[in-house]
């Protein structure tokens, strides 16, 4: 795998369990692609990095969104309604990353135009395919339009 890009992909994190937040980063740093990691530990604060972001021209926004639904405070489908109902944010890559495989949250997050919706592994090594898969696809083949209009 080899980026088409020279700078590092930026990765949104929103994941407030420890181990698993470790576990994903740690996936995707043994990756041979240069990511670097925003990591936001619920709702309300990845609504917050979002609007700074969004508010300072000079920075982009993430180039992809790792989203947990069980989140406090602001749930992960709240966040991804909030972002689907920003103009500035709407085309932003949102992967659900979540433990629950329930067809109600598989079902609520298509239906807010989730991108993808990939359950954790249940093996600590597992994540290693997982974000090697989505780093593969969404950063080796996807082609997507600019998230945001001029800046």
């Amino acid at each position: 795998m080899s980026s088409r890009r020279a700078e590092p992909f930026d990765v949104l994190l929103v994941e407030d369990d420890p181990t698993d937040r470790d576990r994903i980063r740690n996936a995707f740093g043994q990756l041979p692609v240069e990511l670097t990691f925003t990591v936001v530990t619920d709702g309300e604060t990845a609504l917050e990095e979002l609007s700074v972001r969004v508010a300072d021209k000079s920075t982009e926004l993430p180039a992809l969104v790792l989203l947990d639904l069980d989140l406090p405070g602001v749930n992960g489908h709240a966040l991804l309604e909030t972002i689907r109902e920003d103009a500035s944010l709407v085309r932003l890559p949102v992967i659900v990353l979540t433990s629950s495989g329930t067809g109600e949250d598989v079902q609520r997050s298509y239906e807010l135009s989730a991108n993808a919706y990939l359950t954790k592994p249940a093996e600590p090594d597992a994540f290693y395919s997982l974000a090697e898969a989505v780093a593969e696809f969404w950063f080796e083949h996807v082609l997507l339009p600019p998230i945001s209009g001029p800046r």
